[in-house]
């Protein structure tokens, strides 16, 4: 398997110490956060989609 595929988020998040960044630094941070955001938002969608389509067809006829 990938290790992409294995590996597990880290519990908690550590938020970069923000007080020495500049202004741009701090921009392209946000960017990177709100595409990360994307990302994670993506692939619950995907999941999503995968158990709906799952109980869809396991469904029992008249229940």
């Amino acid at each position: 398997m990938m290790e992409e595929e294995t590996a597990r988020p880290v519990k908690g998040f550590v938020p970069a110490v923000l007080d020495s960044w500049d202004v741009e630094d701090l921009k392209h941070y946000i960017a990177k956060l709100q595409a990360e955001i994307a990302r994670a938002e993506a692939a619950i969608a995907k999941k999503q989609a995968h158990r709906g389509a799952a109980d869809a067809f396991f469904k029992k006829p008249g229940g």
